[in-house]
């Protein structure tokens, strides 16, 4: 029997892709595990994986061309099929094929897999129909789909695969347990409608209409989210960076001695923002619609600006590393960003996020929460201006604008108020980063 090959649910946000290349060609043979194709989705550039053996028959979504999720790519045909046993498995000339565009019946579907439950009272186990009783066989799934479950104690046996012939996929085990995305929509914020949105001016005939790409559709679905069903308040501060400009300073003429990489000062910024954080651990923290989630590993998530819009890749544990090895981190996940050649745990479950303009020329802003993180900080750069001194007098200073935009429902004032304190304390005394 032929197998269809679906367009795969590569990131939690990922309503359609783009086939960036086929790796395979029709006629080859095909082992499971195989990549079989590179996927662009709406953060990264992503390897396809094949999920049986056979022969790729048929490829209906070619190089450089759009298909939603579900839709299908291509067809894989079992040793022995013939052309005319394939006849019933290709799509029909009307499909999503050309345009992305799907039926009436398959929109509906994929909204409701786009859209997170926020009902406390349904679980994915309860709306997904009752896993067959294991009977010794090999469970049919995706070597993403095993990864994923072993590092998440998930039991594939109990799981109800979606996939061709009920295989099962990664969504399908994501599903399987409360997302922190869906644990922090209650039904009544899922509910809030979006305003309707303001008519355009007719454009003119000099002008340029751009279609949204993926991204920046999920931005924009997403920052409209936060600002609408989070609570934000914001606190302000302006912090004497004259000692970490020094401290920069020595440490790049050391390390341009002994050919070693410069310090930037986002990393400095970024150790500073760490250490502040185990010292005031209820801002590492998440709204989880019932409960407050304190995390005791940080993962602090970064702002990358990209071609099409703006991803934060992760430094997990951050807590642990050294200076050098959180410059290291942040370099590397910042040019594989720009190069869309992330995986999705790399970009994933950050628990705080930084947000640093100050290379732009950007004095001051106010940042917009990553849901469901409980805070945001927003980092300008360091401007030379008159300050006064200890002894009251007038001398030339060096100064950074920060923010901190928080979750109300999570972060009280006074709580965000001692997190800028210890981090003004650790970036007015920056020999506290080399401890």
């Amino acid at each position: 029997m032929s197998i269809p090959i679906e367009m795969p649910k590569l990131s939690d946000t990922m309503t359609q892709g783009t086939l960036v290349r086929w790796c395979k060609k029709v006629g080859d043979k095909v082992v499971a595990g195989d990549v079989i194709a590179e996927v662009e989705t709406d953060k990264a550039t992503m390897e396809m994986e094949a999920f049986d053996d056979g022969t790729l028959a048929a490829i209906y979504v070619k190089d450089g061309e759009k298909a939603t999720v579900g839709q299908k790519i291509a067809l894989l045909a079992e040793d022995g099929e013939s052309e005319a046993d394939l006849k019933d498995s290709r799509p029909k000339p009307d499909t999503r094929k050309a345009t992305g565009a799907t039926s009436a019946p398959n929109r509906k579907a994929a909204k409701k897999e786009e859209e997170p439950s926020g009902e406390a009272s349904e679980t994915p186990e309860a709306a997904a129909p009752p896993a067959p009783v294991s009977d010794g066989r090999r469970v049919k799934a995706s070597p993403l789909a095993r990864k994923v479950a072993a590092a998440r104690g998930i039991d594939l046996s109990r799981i109800t695969g979606s996939g061709p012939g009920g295989r099962i996929v990664r969504s399908d085990v994501l599903a399987s347990q409360p997302s922190a995305t869906a644990q922090a929509m209650p039904a009544a914020a899922a509910a809030v409608a979006a305003p309707a949105a303001v008519p355009a001016i007719p454009a003119g005939p000099d002008d340029t209409r751009i279609a949204l790409s993926g991204m920046r559709r999920v931005i924009a679905e997403r920052l409209l989210q936060s600002k609408t069903t989070v609570p934000h308040f914001y606190l302000n501060i302006e912090v004497d960076a004259a000692p970490l400009m020094k401290l920069r300073s020595q440490i790049n003429a050391a390390a341009e001695a002994s050919g070693s990489g410069k310090i930037t000062v986002n990393d400095l910024v970024l150790k500073a923002v760490i250490g502040a954080l185990v010292k005031t651990p209820k801002v590492n923290a998440a709204w989880a619609g019932d409960a407050v989630i304190e995390y005791q590993a940080i993962n602090l998530a970064v702002a990358v600006a990209v071609e099409d819009g703006l991803v934060t890749p992760v430094i997990r544990n951050a807590q642990s590393l050294s200076l050098r090895e959180i410059s290291a981190a942040v370099k590397d996940l910042a040019t594989r960003a720009r190069s869309k050649k992330l995986k999705p745990e790399e970009y994933q479950n950050g628990t705080f996020t930084v947000s640093n303009l100050g290379s732009y020329g950007i004095e001051s802003f106010s940042a917009i929460i990553n849901p469901p993180q409980a805070a945001i900080l927003s980092v300008g750069a360091v401007v030379k201006k008159p300050v006064i001194d200890a002894a009251g007098a007038v001398v030339a200073g060096q100064r950074m604008a920060i923010g901190l935009s928080c979750d109300h429902r999570v972060v009280d004032g006074a709580i965000g108020a001692d997190y800028l304190k210890a981090l003004r304390e650790v970036i007015e005394n920056p020999t506290l980063l080399l401890i």
